[in-house]
């Protein structure tokens, strides 16, 4: 039995995985997704100081108070910022680090800095016309989303403290050498953030795996991405 433990990606939380855990039951896994500060079932706690390390945080005190070990840590999305800011401070836990259609930081990087200029000015405007000037309000679903799964995440959709994408992720134990393995979505828009942070996995000799589905696989093919993660976990 492996561990997995997922950290959602932005106005999401993780009820979003709902899917996933059956699927992961069956195939004789622990499944885990808690839900970030501010979002979800957490929303009533959001704030303007809620940041990356809030949200870190977050994780890290999953796999303290579970005493988990030999995780398969899963960022998707954003929370590629949140996993990697997570491996750095619990290396001794991790397994392995997969991101799922997620960006990759390096030392010293914002999701603002490594989002493509005018999607971060579209997020800045965002957060800076919403009521109180701190929330990002969410962004689009993927088109192939069905009208089923719309009616169910539209409503539970919130929106996101600015300050998780604006703080920058420093790394306290130096660059990461834990495995890690890329899960690349092939259905994109003209805006493809994530092909980068594919290439880069490629390049550097990661796992390196691409998926025909857009950027939401646990909900539009969450069987092909059961079987894909099972077999990381091999």
């Amino acid at each position: 039995m492996a561990t997995f433990v997922v950290s959602h990606g932005a106005w999401s939380a993780g009820w979003a995985w709902r899917k996933m855990h059956p699927l992961m039951s069956a195939r004789g896994h622990r499944f885990i997704t808690p839900t970030l500060t501010g979002l979800g079932e957490r929303s009533h706690l959001a704030r303007p100081d809620i940041d990356l390390e809030t949200h870190i945080a977050d994780i890290l005190g999953v796999l303290k108070y579970e005493d988990l070990n030999d995780v398969n840590l899963i960022g998707h999305s954003y929370s590629g910022m949140v996993a990697t800011g997570v491996a750095d401070r619990a290396r001794q836990r991790i397994k392995q680090l997969i991101y799922v259609d997620a960006f990759v930081p390096n030392d010293g990087e914002s999701a603002f800095d490594v989002l493509p200029a005018a999607t971060r000015a579209q997020r800045q405007a965002g957060a800076s016309n919403s009521l109180d000037g701190w929330r990002i309000p969410p962004g689009p679903m993927p088109a192939d989303t069905s009208p089923e799964d719309r009616a169910w995440c539209e409503p539970l959709r919130v929106p996101q403290p600015v300050k998780t994408f604006e703080q920058k992720l420093k790394f306290e134990s130096g660059p990461l050498t834990l495995p890690r393995h890329y899960i690349y979505c092939l259905r994109k828009s003209p805006d493809d953030r994530f092909r980068v942070f594919y290439e880069r996995a490629k390049s550097e000799g990661w796992g390196a795996h691409e998926i025909d589905s857009s950027h939401n696989p646990h909900l539009t093919c969450p069987d092909v991405l059961a079987d894909l993660l099972a077999k990381i976990a091999r």
